[in-house]
């Protein structure tokens, strides 16, 4: 029992909050369904085909909105609003085949389907919203992590998890014993830090806090008692390093805090045959149907460069991708034509430079799309590290350690930095980035790939910042 429990509360809120939904829309769609088609004889209403359609074209815009991520079940206003448009964006995607394709994908009455879709799916996700907003403030989904140390990593690891870890909430004890160096004064004087000190064990603790997880955090190894940590694990408390965990829970690379030989001894960075191939493919069959798709938004916006001030509609500029090989990017021209005349300089916010077509085309990505050739030429792939200037990579290679690492692949019209990161515009940025790049490089995996392309597009309606 006690193993079913503590496997409870480390299910995510996110994940909960995805089984909650898919629960209720499968008990509540397929009457609701009957009753808006109540109009047509029951053999013509729609199938499972159909109806199955919607709910999944609901449920992979709600997580491409980001609404299962941290920050939006933190944020209640911004996440009840987000709903209706995966609703509706979800619906609309699901009405095409059912009025267009053959059966059994096929179903009468497809805009009658849509606008009971939109209804009751926004309703459903506002319900289970505010039941699992509910279930938070009383506590639910908070973990109980033991953490094996009180220095000064202990205190930094309370400290990240507070600001992004992936759980909506932890309760951490911190155990303290004599051979693991002082205790932080910051913890000290934390009214939420709980440090307990022993010079026994720690099963003691676990089992008196109910640990869902052990962390082993110590600022001196030597002298570590690990008999009292083999105990924690034999006890069936699961035990993690201090690297491991962190970098699990907040999803990415800490470089601050890196020790180069956990990095040396974990896993990734490999890259077999079958993932290469996966990959490319992934890269050409996206990138040719949404080259397929965007033309018209390509012609429009070509027109309007040209309308503008008369001068080129494409930019080529060198950056450097896999292997620290340079190739020329392909973008729409967003700034004047005399832009760099002083040479190459970080992009910013509200960067003067920009024409009034260009910052439209920047908010909306639009000026991206024309890369979708570079990934068909093999010069980038679709999910993957920015590619930089030669000129900063340089420098920024010279300031930060392991950002050479981060051309173990090709380089990515989007990835796990874009959608995690708002923008770069300095060393400090670049740090950051860096960060969730060396995560992508260390963890990749095509699945990996799929689910950074669905969260592109919350970056894409709702974007955090367009410098690139």
């Amino acid at each position: 029992m006690r193993m079913i429990v503590r496997n409870l509360r480390l299910l995510s809120a996110g994940t909960a909050l995805f089984l909650l939904e898919l629960g209720l829309l499968a008990l509540a769609w397929p009457p609701a369904a009957d009753l808006a088609l109540s109009a047509l004889p029951p053999a013509r209403r729609a199938g499972w085909l159909p109806l199955t359609l919607f709910v999944a074209s609901y449920l992979l815009f709600a997580y491409a909105s980001g609404l299962y991520r941290r920050e939006a079940l933190l944020e209640t206003r911004r996440s009840l609003g987000r709903v209706p448009i995966a609703a509706g964006l979800g619906a609309l995607l699901a009405a095409a085949p059912a009025a267009f394709l053959p059966p059994p994908f096929a179903a009468e009455g497809s805009a009658t389907l849509f606008a009971a879709a939109l209804i009751l799916f926004s309703l459903v996700g506002w319900a289970a919203r505010v039941l699992l907003f509910a279930l938070i403030d009383r506590g639910a989904f908070r973990r109980r992590v033991l953490v094996i140390g009180a220095g000064e990593r202990a205190w930094e690891l309370a400290f990240l998890l507070r600001r992004e870890g992936r759980a909506v909430g932890m309760e951490i004890t911190f155990a303290h014993h004599p051979a693991l160096g002082q205790i932080d004064a910051r913890l000290e004087k934390d009214p939420e830090a709980r440090v307990v000190s022993t010079n026994d064990g720690f099963v003691a603790i676990a089992r008196e806090i109910d640990a869902d997880q052990v962390v082993v955090a110590p600022d001196e190894r030597r002298g570590m008692p690990m008999e009292a940590l083999l105990a924690c694990r034999t006890s069936g408390y699961p035990v993690y390093e201090f690297q491991r965990f962190l970098e699990k829970e907040i999803g990415r690379v800490d470089l601050k805090r890196l020790d180069y030989s956990w990095l040396l001894y974990a896993d990734g960075f490999t890259f077999t045959a079958i993932d290469l191939f996966l990959k490319r493919a992934l890269d050409i069959v996206v990138s040719t149907i949404l080259l397929f798709l965007t033309l018209p938004l390509l012609a429009g916006a070509a027109t309007a460069i040209k309308l503008e001030d008369g001068g080129p509609i494409l930019y080529r500029q060198a950056r450097v991708t896999k292997d620290g090989r340079v190739f020329r990017i392909l973008k729409l021209r967003t700034m004047r034509q005399d832009a760099e005349r002083t040479g190459a300089v970080w992009a910013q916010k509200g960067d003067p430079r920009v024409t009034p077509i260009g910052r439209f085309l920047r908010r909306v990505r639009i000026d991206e799309l024309p890369q979708l050739i570079n990934i068909l030429k093999g010069d980038m792939s679709f999910v993957g590290p920015r590619p930089e200037r030669p000129e900063f990579v340089k420098e920024l290679a010279a300031q930060l350690p392991l950002y050479n690492e981060r051309h173990l692949v090709r380089a990515g019209l989007t990835g796990w930095a874009q959608i995690n990161y708002p923008y770069g515009a300095s060393l400090d940025d670049a740090r950051s980035k860096l960060s969730y790049d060396l995560f992508y490089v260390k963890n990749f995996s095509v699945l990996f790939d799929v689910l950074i392309i669905i969260q592109t597009l919350r970056v894409v309606l709702w974007p955090g910042g367009s410098v690139r």
